[in-house]
Protein backbone atom coordinates (compact mmCIF):
# COMPACT_ATOMS: atom_id res chain seq x y z
CA UNK A 1 0.00 0.00 0.00
CA UNK A 2 1.34 3.22 -0.95
CA UNK A 3 1.54 6.02 1.32
CA UNK A 4 -0.40 9.53 0.35
CA UNK A 5 1.41 12.78 1.79
CA UNK A 6 0.80 16.41 0.79
CA UNK A 7 2.72 19.27 -0.47
CA UNK A 8 3.10 20.85 3.14
CA UNK A 9 4.47 17.48 4.04
CA UNK A 10 7.09 17.17 1.16
CA UNK A 11 8.69 20.48 1.49
CA UNK A 12 9.16 19.53 5.36
CA UNK A 13 10.12 16.61 4.21
CA UNK A 14 12.90 18.13 1.69
CA UNK A 15 13.54 20.93 4.26
CA UNK A 16 14.98 18.32 6.70
CA UNK A 17 17.22 16.94 4.22
CA UNK A 18 16.58 12.87 5.18
CA UNK A 19 17.05 10.97 2.59
CA UNK A 20 14.52 11.38 -0.62
CA UNK A 21 14.30 11.09 -4.22
CA UNK A 22 11.11 13.51 -6.34
CA UNK A 23 10.17 12.14 -9.51
CA UNK A 24 8.49 13.68 -11.73
CA UNK A 25 6.12 11.70 -14.18
CA UNK A 26 4.89 14.31 -16.69
CA UNK A 27 6.25 14.93 -19.90
CA UNK A 28 9.64 16.37 -20.56
CA UNK A 29 8.08 19.59 -21.75
CA UNK A 30 5.74 20.28 -18.84
CA UNK A 31 8.40 19.21 -15.90
CA UNK A 32 10.57 21.62 -17.86
CA UNK A 33 7.83 24.57 -17.75
CA UNK A 34 7.99 24.20 -13.99
CA UNK A 35 8.79 21.31 -11.20
CA UNK A 36 9.13 20.95 -8.01
CA UNK A 37 13.07 21.91 -6.82
CA UNK A 38 15.40 18.50 -6.72
CA UNK A 39 12.74 16.28 -9.03
CA UNK A 40 13.79 14.46 -11.61
CA UNK A 41 11.89 13.77 -14.74
CA UNK A 42 10.67 10.40 -15.48
CA UNK A 43 7.83 10.46 -17.68
CA UNK A 44 5.13 7.89 -16.79
CA UNK A 45 6.04 5.59 -20.39
CA UNK A 46 9.63 5.44 -19.37
CA UNK A 47 8.92 4.43 -15.75
CA UNK A 48 9.07 0.88 -15.63
CA UNK A 49 12.42 1.09 -18.21
CA UNK A 50 14.40 3.06 -15.39
CA UNK A 51 13.03 1.73 -12.47
CA UNK A 52 16.46 0.73 -11.10
CA UNK A 53 16.94 4.65 -11.02
CA UNK A 54 15.78 4.70 -7.62
CA UNK A 55 15.40 1.22 -5.71
CA UNK A 56 15.86 2.06 -2.33
CA UNK A 57 14.97 4.81 0.00
CA UNK A 58 11.99 6.58 -0.06
CA UNK A 59 10.51 8.14 -3.63
CA UNK A 60 7.96 10.70 -3.80
CA UNK A 61 6.31 10.82 -6.78
CA UNK A 62 4.39 13.26 -8.82
CA UNK A 63 2.67 14.65 -11.42
CA UNK A 64 0.56 17.62 -12.56
CA UNK A 65 -2.41 16.85 -10.57
CA UNK A 66 -2.04 13.50 -9.07
CA UNK A 67 -3.32 11.35 -11.65
CA UNK A 68 -0.13 10.03 -13.50
CA UNK A 69 1.54 9.91 -10.00
CA UNK A 70 -0.88 7.32 -8.84
CA UNK A 71 -0.56 4.87 -11.70
CA UNK A 72 2.84 5.15 -11.33
CA UNK A 73 2.72 4.22 -7.75
CA UNK A 74 0.62 1.31 -9.19
CA UNK A 75 3.12 -0.02 -11.76
CA UNK A 76 5.92 0.41 -8.92
CA UNK A 77 4.45 -0.51 -5.68
CA UNK A 78 4.71 -4.59 -5.91
CA UNK A 79 9.05 -3.43 -6.39
CA UNK A 80 9.41 -0.86 -3.81
CA UNK A 81 7.65 -0.25 -0.44
CA UNK A 82 9.12 3.57 -0.28
CA UNK A 83 6.87 5.18 -2.35
CA UNK A 84 5.02 8.47 -1.32
CA UNK A 85 2.09 9.57 -3.64
CA UNK A 86 2.29 13.21 -3.90
CA UNK A 87 -1.64 14.61 -3.53
CA UNK A 88 -2.30 16.85 -5.47
CA UNK A 89 0.91 16.96 -7.41
CA UNK A 90 3.08 19.56 -8.96
CA UNK A 91 -0.53 22.24 -9.08
CA UNK A 92 -0.99 21.96 -5.49
CA UNK A 93 2.22 23.00 -4.74
CA UNK A 94 1.81 26.06 -7.29
CA UNK A 95 -1.43 26.64 -5.00
CA UNK A 96 0.55 26.71 -1.78
CA UNK A 97 3.10 29.66 -3.49
CA UNK A 98 5.48 26.87 -2.98
CA UNK A 99 8.86 27.50 -5.31
CA UNK A 100 9.46 25.91 -9.05
CA UNK A 101 12.63 25.59 -11.14
CA UNK A 102 11.35 26.28 -14.30
CA UNK A 103 13.61 25.57 -18.27
CA UNK A 104 11.22 27.13 -20.35
CA UNK A 105 9.91 30.43 -21.24
CA UNK A 106 6.56 28.74 -22.63
CA UNK A 107 3.75 28.49 -20.20
CA UNK A 108 2.11 26.02 -21.75
CA UNK A 109 3.28 22.53 -22.07
CA UNK A 110 3.97 21.08 -25.52
CA UNK A 111 1.27 18.53 -25.09
CA UNK A 112 -1.41 21.58 -24.76
CA UNK A 113 0.15 23.60 -27.47
CA UNK A 114 0.13 20.54 -29.63
CA UNK A 115 -3.86 19.77 -28.84
CA UNK A 116 -5.29 23.68 -28.99
CA UNK A 117 -3.24 23.55 -32.72
CA UNK A 118 -4.99 20.03 -33.82
CA UNK A 119 -8.12 21.33 -32.19
CA UNK A 120 -8.51 24.11 -34.20
CA UNK A 121 -7.08 22.87 -37.78
CA UNK A 122 -9.81 20.04 -37.23
CA UNK A 123 -12.45 22.89 -36.74
CA UNK A 124 -11.41 25.19 -39.39
CA UNK A 125 -11.16 22.13 -41.26
CA UNK A 126 -15.00 20.99 -41.09
CA UNK A 127 -15.78 23.87 -41.19
CA UNK A 128 -14.91 24.50 -45.04
CA UNK A 129 -15.95 20.84 -45.51
CA UNK A 130 -19.42 22.44 -44.65
CA UNK A 131 -19.29 25.17 -46.39
CA UNK A 132 -18.63 23.14 -49.62
CA UNK A 133 -14.30 24.17 -50.14
CA UNK A 134 -13.32 20.21 -50.01
CA UNK A 135 -9.71 20.94 -48.97
CA UNK A 136 -11.02 21.30 -45.29
CA UNK A 137 -11.78 17.76 -45.23
CA UNK A 138 -8.39 16.76 -46.53
CA UNK A 139 -7.33 19.20 -43.63
CA UNK A 140 -9.16 17.41 -41.00
CA UNK A 141 -8.01 13.88 -42.66
CA UNK A 142 -4.63 14.80 -42.70
CA UNK A 143 -4.50 15.85 -38.52
CA UNK A 144 -6.31 13.04 -37.88
CA UNK A 145 -4.04 10.53 -39.21
CA UNK A 146 -1.14 12.23 -37.78
CA UNK A 147 -3.27 11.78 -34.29
CA UNK A 148 -3.37 8.34 -34.84
CA UNK A 149 0.16 7.92 -35.63
CA UNK A 150 1.30 9.86 -32.55
CA UNK A 151 -0.53 7.56 -30.41
CA UNK A 152 0.30 4.06 -32.09
CA UNK A 153 4.01 5.11 -32.54
CA UNK A 154 4.44 7.67 -29.80
CA UNK A 155 6.20 9.97 -32.38
CA UNK A 156 4.60 13.62 -32.37
CA UNK A 157 5.70 15.17 -35.93
CA UNK A 158 4.02 18.68 -34.35
CA UNK A 159 5.23 18.08 -31.10
CA UNK A 160 8.76 17.67 -32.64
CA UNK A 161 7.86 21.28 -35.07
CA UNK A 162 6.63 23.00 -31.69
CA UNK A 163 9.70 21.68 -30.05
CA UNK A 164 12.02 24.22 -32.60
CA UNK A 165 10.23 27.51 -31.88
CA UNK A 166 11.57 29.65 -29.50
CA UNK A 167 9.36 29.65 -26.34
CA UNK A 168 10.05 25.69 -26.70
CA UNK A 169 13.49 25.55 -25.92
CA UNK A 170 15.30 25.59 -22.98
CA UNK A 171 17.07 28.30 -21.32
CA UNK A 172 18.89 28.77 -18.15
CA UNK A 173 16.58 27.10 -15.30
CA UNK A 174 15.58 29.86 -12.55
CA UNK A 175 13.79 29.10 -9.56
CA UNK A 176 10.72 31.37 -9.38
CA UNK A 177 6.95 31.28 -8.00
CA UNK A 178 5.17 29.73 -10.76
CA UNK A 179 1.61 30.70 -12.27
CA UNK A 180 -1.41 28.89 -11.58
CA UNK A 181 -1.98 26.81 -14.93
CA UNK A 182 -6.02 27.28 -16.03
Amino acid sequence: MNKTINVRELRAMVGSREPLQLVDVRSPGEYASGHVPQAINIPLEQLEARFNDFTSGQVAILCQSGRRAGMACDILSSQHDGLLLVEGGTQAWVDAGYPTVSSMTSKWSLERQVRLIAGFLVLTGTILAVRGVAVGLYIAMFIGAGLSFAGLTNICGMALLLGKLPWNRPVNATTKPMEAKL
